[in-house]
């Protein structure tokens, strides 16, 4: 396979590199039904008003989850890492962003905001103070034909929700496919590890790390897709193993969460994941066993299709990515394909056969 477009490419002198994902942000007509799905899903509140909501996972991030309370259900944005104080300085330059400005969320620190090319708000954060890591229970040991760490012992992992160790990665749908890649590896460092194409070579899918030198990173913390407009497709949260994204899927169904996709292993990242939707239909993942890849490793090119998401498991529902028919939705795609230099109507139909 080839890819035919000038996105995804790293860039050679980016503006600042990221080293985090710092946070999510959403907003919600309902911070306790918000809540009461998150704590079932593994996230812990650590502050709370009637306007915002801030939960954490067992890591030292202070919160990765914030929940505005807003009229109508929005996904809002994320939040970024950097390592040096003038990185902001440096961002607070670019067209449209603010001043640095402390934070006062927990954990403080200063935040420069910016919005990306397909609109959504990216907070840029430094400075945050590290948090207590929540205790959790460790890998469990398992036996292969090969190698018995377990013997004379049972296994039996607790029935509760699963702890969530941190916030992994967060996956966008975009109408302006070029012009937001292009944004993100240039004003973040973010490296392309993997491509799925279209047969006429324009990306489908694109899972950029962080560049983060010889230290190896996650496969991906962003990943885009090409879309028809600028949409949520999920966030994901990583957990301990296997049988906490098991206990997870067990805890979250017997208490009435609409299940989406897995369990399965995904060909690129490898990671095994489990995805669950929220009270509004958004798509949260638990997932173990993701790859990690240094700097050295050259973008893969792959064909895009359906079956190509998981090594095993159930092949991709059509319900995960298929858009509601609303009036709005019909506008969007009226809207985008008028205005994006990226979508025809080839190609909308071409990812429709895919993933409608």
């Amino acid at each position: 396979m080839k890819l035919t477009t000038a996105q995804p490419a790293r860039h050679a002198h980016p503006t600042v590199k990221a080293i985090a994902l710092a946070y999510v942000m959403f907003d919600r007509p309902d911070l306790e039904e918000a809540e009461r799905f998150l704590f079932d899903f593994g996230l812990h509140t650590v502050g709370r008003d009637n306007d915002l909501l801030f939960l954490r996972a067992a890591d030292t991030s202070p919160f990765c989850y914030v929940v505005r309370k807003a009229p109508k259900p929005k996904f809002v944005g994320f939040g970024l890492r950097v390592r040096h104080r003038e990185d902001l300085d440096v961002l607070a330059r670019l067209p449209g962003a603010s001043t640095v400005e402390s934070l006062d969320w927990p954990g403080g620190g200063w935040r420069v905001r910016l919005r990306d090319p397909s609109g959504f708000q990216v907070d840029v954060v430094q400075g945050q103070l590290p948090v207590e890591v929540l205790s959790h229970r460790a890998p469990l040991p398992i036996n292969s034909a090969h190698a018995t760490p377990r013997i004379d012992r049972t296994q039996r992992p607790a029935a509760k929700a699963p702890e969530v160790l941190r916030l992994g990665h967060v996956v966008l749908e975009l109408a302006d496919f070029q012009a937001t890649c292009a944004w993100y590896t240039q004003h973040f460092g973010f490296i392309p590890s993997d491509v799925q194409v279209l047969p006429d070579g324009s990306p489908a899918v694109t899972f950029m790390r962080l560049d983060l030198g010889d230290q190896p990173a996650d496969h991906h913390t962003l990943a885009l897709a090409q879309g028809f407009a600028p949409m949520y497709s999920h966030s994901a949260y990583e957990v301990i193993d296997t049988d906490a994204v098991g206990m997870g899927q067990r805890a979250l169904r017997e208490r009435g969460w609409r299940h989406a996709w897995g369990i399965g292993r995904h060909i690129l990242g490898s990671q095994i994941f489990d995805y669950w939707q929220d009270p509004w239909g958004d798509k949260h993942e638990h997932y173990c066993d993701g790859d990690l890849f240094t700097d050295a490793v050259p973008m893969g090119v792959h064909a895009v299709s359906r079956e190509a998401m998981s090594q095993w498991g159930q092949t991709m529902p059509s319900s995960f990515t298929r858009p509601k028919l609303k009036l709005s939705t019909l506008v969007q795609v009226v809207r985008h394909l008028r205005r994006s230099p990226d979508l025809t109507f080839a190609k909308l139909r071409m990812l429709a056969k895919i993933f409608g």
